[in-house]
């Protein structure tokens, strides 16, 4: 299977490395053959190509960052994220602008057949009411006029972290048509409740009868590798035609959703 993925000597860079999902995602592309290159806001224990601490509420620090790894890079994962209980516009400073600087920051060092996937959430499902706003913020021209966006929105942003997984699903879809033309695919995955280190400001922050709710059907939470496993692949030569998508890694709840076989009246309050 690792010929097949075809990670070998490929230079990739995984965002959010310390922990979860991100710390899942670059251990496993390490036991492949990539040459990975982690940043993250603490220090990782994983034997990488290089580890760079990066504030991705910072520009400095993330092209700082990017200089120090420098090209060419096969692949980015865009695996870090704060939950909820912090201050709304860190979460949105991290989840998306972080995000979407970065990546507009690698880029450039990506050769055709590069691949770029990003993680959002069955939390960001209410994307699909309002395009046209996140179009808007998606398309202010740099880091600062979008940080007034959103400083002049906090109705919008409410706690910050469903937001931020709208924008990285349209995003994503935005983007994909303009890169692909640069050879270069983007995709993300839609992870549902995942046991990490996480879960517990999740849980200080919302019901467990939400959470819970959110597992429908499969009724547990997803590994972290279980959710590293789809990232993975995403940004491999077994999917060089997968590209603006947004792929489902919750254990059925949006096939249930979709045709009425899951109960989300739980998730609404109800």
């Amino acid at each position: 299977m690792a010929d097949l993925l075809n990670y070998a000597g490929k230079r990739v860079i995984v965002s959010g490395c310390f922990s979860g999902m991100g710390e899942a995602t670059a251990r496993t592309l390490v036991s492949i053959g990539a040459e990975v290159h982690g940043i993250d806001y603490k220090q990782t224990a994983l034997s990488l190509a290089s580890f760079t601490n990066v504030d991705l509420r910072d520009p400095a620090s993330i092209d700082a960052a990017v200089a120090k790894i420098g090209g060419p890079v096969d692949a980015l994962f865009n695996c870090a994220g704060l939950p909820q209980t912090f201050p709304p516009l860190e979460v949105m400073k991290v989840n998306f602008l972080g995000t979407k600087y970065l990546t507009e920051k690698v880029i450039p060092l990506m050769r055709p057949g590069s691949a770029i996937a990003s993680i959002s959430s069955t939390a960001g499902l209410g994307w699909s009411r309002h395009v046209p706003l996140l179009i808007e913020l998606i398309s202010q021209p740099d880091y600062a006029t979008a940080l007034k966006w959103l400083e002049a929105h906090p109705d919008e942003v409410r706690e910050g972290y469903s937001f931020s997984k709208e924008l990285i699903t349209v995003w994503t879809m935005f983007v994909s048509s303009k890169l692909i033309k640069q050879g270069i695919r983007i995709n993300c995955t839609l992870p549902g409740p995942t046991e990490t280190p996480m879960m517990k400001d999740f849980l200080s922050a919302t019901p467990e009868t939400v959470i819970d709710a959110a597992t429908q059907p499969i009724n547990r939470r997803s590994t972290a590798l279980e959710q590293a496993y789809p990232l993975i692949f995403l940004n491999s030569d077994l999917a060089s035609y997968v590209n603006g998508v947004v792929f489902p890694a919750d254990g059925g709840f949006m096939g249930g959703v979709t045709t009425g076989q899951v109960d989300i009246r739980a998730m609404m309050g109800g």
